[in-house]
């Protein structure tokens, strides 16, 4: 299984995004299924360990956070973007959620992650032929508040197609906005 931790935004964010996408040739853009702020990728476990990271996920206790869309942006290997994203705002907040689930991984097995966290919707893959994306990342975002009381471990399965995400549990927050 190959499993991730993740924020879902509401439908009325998403329906934003979706209307925000294109303009940009050759991108791959995410199609509601696959909107999402990971809070951290596990990777692939067996079905114990799936178990025990869902246990683990459940004694995490954290505050609502009352979230918002950020800025447009990209990530670049060696120089060439491979993929555009929308920032989600606060990102102390989202921080800290972030390590209170790596800890909880950590007790389940899972070595922590070294990478830097940036809490972010992936909006799109970019492959070699993708087209300029000045006028992409200059266009203006509305901040959508959304309240984050929950999250959510994932499973992701890989298709010729895409990759398809299923809930394998949710977990709420001890306290509401």
């Amino acid at each position: 299984m190959r499993l991730f931790v993740a924020v879902r935004p509401p439908p009325a964010v998403r329906d934003a995004l979706l209307d925000a996408m294109g303009g940009v040739a050759a991108a791959r853009w995410q199609d509601d299924g696959q909107l999402h702020c990971t809070l951290r990728f596990v990777g692939e476990v067996d079905r114990h360990a799936a178990r025990d990271i869902a246990d683990a996920l459940a004694d995490v206790r954290h505050p609502a956070i009352e979230a918002r869309l950020g800025h447009v942006g990209h990530f670049a290997s060696k120089g060439r973007p491979h993929a555009l994203w929308i920032g989600v705002e606060p990102a102390a907040a989202l921080t800290a959620l972030h390590h209170k689930v790596d800890h909880a991984l950590a007790r389940a097995g899972i070595a922590p992650d070294g990478r830097a966290f940036v809490p972010h919707i992936t909006l799109a893959r970019l492959g070699r032929a993708a087209g300029r994306l000045d006028d992409f990342l200059a266009q203006p975002v509305a901040a959508i508040p959304w309240p984050v009381d929950d999250f959510v471990l994932y499973e992701s399965v890989l298709t010729r197609a895409a990759a398809v995400y299923h809930p394998l549990a949710e977990f709420a927050f001890a306290t509401a906005l």
